[in-house]
């Protein structure tokens, strides 16, 4: 199995066990020396902050796994476009390279609004790739978001009888 594909599934299992806890399914995982290091899902709902993103908590258990804040030689797969607080913290983390599966056109800082991850005005830029297993983590999203808009549907039916 192709290297990139092997981590992206690893990423979208991940992101199915946001979905699992009612989170938006985004998941990653960082790889250092062709090993998983960090897995991350979104938390924000659960843990009740804004900063719990997938991608920030996996470079928080790869900083801790590696003892140092540099995540140099490392490179996180993640299922959506990362947002610029999440882009953000990967250019801060030094990180090699970041592998994405879905773009993000509403939000998304690695392309599609702007592209935080290779400013040349920065001291550090990422090497970029898109569109891995794009299709798989698109639909991920897409049901997860059909399936919100049922509930909330019925919500309001329940609350009109």
């Amino acid at each position: 199995m192709d290297e990139k594909i092997k981590y992206m599934k690893a990423a979208i299992a991940q992101a199915k066990k946001a979905a699992l806890i009612g989170e938006v399914p985004i998941g990653c995982v960082i790889v250092y020396n062709n090993k998983i290091i960090a897995r991350g899902y979104n938390k924000r709902n659960t843990k009740k902050t804004t900063l719990a993103h997938a991608e920030i908590l996996a470079i928080e258990k790869a900083s801790k796994y590696l003892n140092d804040w540099r995540l140099e030689g490392c490179t996180m797969y993640v299922t959506l476009e990362p947002c610029q607080m999440c882009s953000g913290a990967i250019v801060q983390s030094r990180m090699d390279r970041v592998v994405i599966g879905s773009m993000n056109p509403k939000a998304g800082c690695a392309g599609s609004i702007l592209n935080l991850l290779q400013m040349e005005q920065f001291n550090h830029q990422v090497e970029l790739e898109t569109g891995v297993m794009q299709e798989e983590c698109t639909k991920l999203l897409q049901d997860f978001f059909v399936l919100l808009r049922e509930q909330k549907k019925k919500e309001k039916e329940r609350r009109l009888l």
